[in-house]
């Protein structure tokens, strides 16, 4: 069973660490254990989920989908590069929507702004 660790930017301690299973959603899973990772809609189109995503499975390549793209363009949080496709590089520098990440085989460290 994977864990999910929670990190508040610039914290040194996690906020929390909660065992998931793989194929759950890192927003339900803050929402469900009261992480405070700030969110508004929970369906992809605010952006307000905003997190970066480490796993031992990195680097590697991420496919997203056409709406993450669209909304993190929107909200000014992709260079040129991640534009084009959905196809991105898969490294904690990489912004992703809480709301559209699902946990895999493998603990993970959640990166977020904590409100």
């Amino acid at each position: 069973m994977p864990e999910l660790v929670f990190l508040p930017k610039g914290a040194v301690e996690p906020l929390c660490r909660v065992d998931v299973q793989p194929g759950d959603v890192v927003l339900d899973v803050a929402r469900f254990h009261e992480v405070p990772l700030h969110w508004r809609c929970g369906q992809g189109t605010c952006a307000t989920c905003v997190v970066y995503l480490e796993h031992a499975g990195q680097p590697a390549s991420v496919t997203v989908s056409a709406k993450e793209r669209n909304v993190l363009a929107r909200a000014g949080l992709l260079d040129a590069s991640l534009l084009a496709g959905t196809v991105w590089p898969d490294t904690p520098q990489t912004p992703r929507l809480a709301c559209h990440c699902r946990v895999g085989e493998t603990d993970m460290t959640v990166h977020f702004h904590a409100i």
